[in-house]
């Protein structure tokens, strides 16, 4: 595993490369993380695959982890994760692409591969299909409300948290599974040291609700325009918005398959099964991606 920084977009990115051992293969895999998690949260996915041959690199989203939050009067607006990624692609990935992205990261990796189809070799979206459409408000009041909510996330910084165990405890109030060992490790990842505690590491702005709502209709023009093989991994308790169907049905070439037992954060907790549909979907020839093929 190697750690560098790469400016992107004019923000400097924390990068993770794991090489495999033989020969340094043609194609990239390039995992995007979800909201409010960091690239490293793919590392035993990525272990497993570099041992299998690939050479997989992740990083950490503007104002998560180790990358670089936006400047004064800045926001994280979500067409700004694609011109991130725009920079990052032609940065750390020379030869083929194979797109991964997470939830929040699987969904600028769709509007990545929609908007540049011709850069994308293999695309996988681990519950990476949009949120659910914002529900109907007045623009104006979406707006006040937006311009309210920086306005605090601003005024008030992270808690403190006197130890990691802390972070952990905090993290299992949505992932009451998670084990000491990951744990422990996630935290360490996701927040900072300061003045003799921590806090968390991405960008407070982040919790609020940005003036732009999700619009279905506009995310499946998008769909539509990716052409790259797409693999869609569900959780079996994961997540799914309620036209889940219909934006699997704009995808003009993707297989799905549903992994037992594992929710959202299947990366975390099905390590093994999710490496193992990933190596077989990337390892396909072209035209010939069945991600059912134990082969």
């Amino acid at each position: 595993m190697h750690e560098s920084h790469v400016r992107a977009n004019g923000l400097l990115h924390h990068v993770i490369t794991w090489e495999p051992e033989g020969p340094r293969p043609d194609a990239t895999v390039l995992c995007a993380h979800g909201f409010l998690d960091v690239g490293h949260s793919f590392r035993q996915v990525a272990e497993r695959l570099a041992a299998r041959g690939h050479r997989v690199v992740a990083f950490d989203w503007r104002g998560h982890g180790e990358t670089e939050w936006i400047g004064a009067g800045g926001y994280y607006h979500f067409m700004d994760y694609v011109a991130d990624l725009a920079d990052l692609v032609d940065a750390l990935v020379p030869g083929p692409l194979h797109l991964v992205g997470h939830s929040m990261g699987g969904t600028a990796a769709a509007l990545f591969a929609g908007t540049f189809p011709s850069r994308v070799d293999r695309l996988v979206l681990l519950e990476g299909l949009g949120p659910e459409e914002a529900a109907p408000a007045s623009p104006p009041e979406r707006t006040a409300r937006w311009v309210e909510a920086v306005r605090k996330a601003r005024a008030k910084p992270h808690r403190r948290m006197a130890t990691l165990e802390e972070a952990l405890a905090r993290m299992r109030v949505q992932n009451p599974e998670l084990p000491d060992d990951l744990g422990l490790e996630l935290a360490a990842r996701s927040t900072r040291e300061v003045d003799g505690g921590y806090e968390w590491s991405f960008d407070p702005i982040h919790r609020t609700r940005g003036p732009y709502p999700f619009r279905t209709e506009t995310f499946l023009a998008f769909l539509r325009a990716i052409r790259a093989p797409t693999l869609l991994v569900d959780g079996e308790e994961g997540y799914r918005a309620a036209d889940h169907a219909d934006r699997i049905a704009a995808l003009p070439h993707a297989d799905r398959i549903e992994l037992p037992n594992v929710g959202h954060m299947m990366h975390w907790f099905a390590p093994d099964a999710v490496a193992r549909a990933l190596h077989v979907f990337l390892s396909k020839p072209a035209g010939d991606a069945d991600p059912d093929d134990p082969t």
